[in-house]
């Protein structure tokens, strides 16, 4: 998926550059000016968190255009530097490499816990800002938290605690038996941790949790372990395309059990088909959110891609955003200066009814977050219209977070 462009800044015309452009794996280099300000992109653009990812390169993309539409930041263009993260050794290499070789100020991206973490690393040792966009484990919010890591994606104990909300007014959990499903690895296992803590505190049983290989595209002998068990509820903590697979799959065997997510990204559920998505799900935004700033993205977003952005897309559109914004603001492209802005209350328009701001304590934003039930296949205008909104989670005059994860002591950042 990555195009190896060609269109370098004007040192390619020296022998220099030509060596350079002659270096295997050389990122793509997106508009590329030569007083432009340099912009690490990584995600995943293959396997099965690709999808994600491909979302991901289209939102950063048009933020990108848009900025440099209006003048860019400070004067000056931005310049994507994009390269596909594979997994976690691949990512800290390449985030290294960029930094490194390519100049980057920072980075924005990642989807995988795993591979964020890894480049989270990277970016502390060589004091290079990284904004997550799609890891939700926890443990980057906590114990392996650090200054240079700040995430605008919601972390897994947000989106249990907003969705949580709905199946408690939809008495879905105490006294009920859950049966979920988990992605064996960083995200899956931390998503499990806290759906499970939660059913323990509101009063349901987990009936039974199955760790599903990554790269799983069978579900037959899960579901077959479902029918056996008949659970009150079947839920996922699975990602990228195991959820389309599995509720796909789900549909199929036509088993009854009401189905939910702990975790959700709306492009694999358009993947499953018509008609096979049900239950309630979160998000951490949804193109039908109705706002000027989230109305006006989504108008640009399907002009220019012939398609609905949805959330991964909103993630890497809105960290670019940011880093204009911030750098304008405090007229510097400095890493450390950025950094220490962003963690000292600036507000962001994100395309919410309320702005968001990074929470010094573990650079998580803090925002509102979202809810969504699953339309049946006869009330669909088209393969885009799966889902109704519920609501916005904390409500209006609540304070916004409550839905934060926990200070508890666990991340040192200082």
């Amino acid at each position: 998926m990555t195009s190896k462009l060609v269109t370098r800044r004007t040192l390619m015309k020296s022998a220099a550059g030509s060596a350079v452009l002659a270096g295997i794996g050389m990122p793509a280099i997106v508009k590329a000016q030569a007083d432009a300000i340099r912009i690490g992109h990584l995600t995943p653009l293959t396997g099965f968190l690709g999808p994600l990812g491909e979302y991901a390169q289209m939102g950063v993309k048009l933020a990108q255009e848009e900025i440099n539409n209006a003048g860019g930041v400070m004067g000056r263009k931005i310049e994507l530097v994009m390269e596909d993260s594979v997994n976690p050794q691949t990512a800290s290499a390449k985030a290294e490499r960029i930094i490194e070789r390519d100049k980057v100020a920072m980075i924005i991206g990642e989807i995988s816990s795993a591979s964020g973490l890894a480049i989270g690393q990277v970016a502390n040792r060589m004091k290079t800002v990284f904004i997550n966009t799609g890891c939700n484990s926890d443990a980057l919010r906590g114990a392996s938290c650090n200054p240079y890591m700040f995430h605008i994606e919601a972390a897994n104990s947000m989106y249990v605690e907003g969705v949580g909300n709905y199946f408690l007014r939809e008495n879905l959990v105490k006294g009920k038996k859950w049966y979920t499903l988990t992605a064996d690895y960083a995200f899956g296992h931390d998503l499990a941790r806290v759906a499970k803590k939660f059913l323990e505190k509101h009063g349901g049983q987990l009936a039974g949790d199955e760790l599903v290989p990554t790269d799983a595209t069978d579900f037959s002998p899960y579901l077959l372990k479902i029918r056996q068990a008949r659970p009150d509820i079947v839920a996922s903590n699975l990602a990228g395309n195991q959820i389309t697979n599995f509720i796909k799959q789900y549909s199929e065997y036509g088993l009854q059990f009401p189905v939910v997510g702990f975790g959700f990204d709306t492009a694999v559920a358009w993947g499953a088909g018509k008609g096979n998505f049900s239950g309630i799900w979160p998000l951490v935004w949804h193109h039908l959110v109705d706002t000027p700033t989230s109305k006006k993205y989504v108008e640009a977003f399907t002009k220019k891609y012939g398609k609905l952005p949805e959330n991964q897309s909103w993630g890497d559109y809105m960290s670019l955003k940011i880093v204009a914004q911030s750098m304008n603001e405090i007229k510097s492209a400095d890493p450390q200066k950025l950094a220490e802005h962003l963690r000292k209350g600036a507000k962001f328009d994100i395309g919410k009814a309320r702005e968001g701001y990074f929470r010094p304590y573990d650079n998580q934003i803090i925002m509102e977050m979202y809810a969504v039930k699953a339309k049946e296949a006869s009330k669909m205008k088209d393969q885009w219209d799966i889902y109704d909104p519920l609501g916005s989670v904390p409500g209006p005059t609540e304070d916004m977070e409550v839905l934060a994860p926990p200070k508890d002591g666990t991340c040192k950042i200082t």
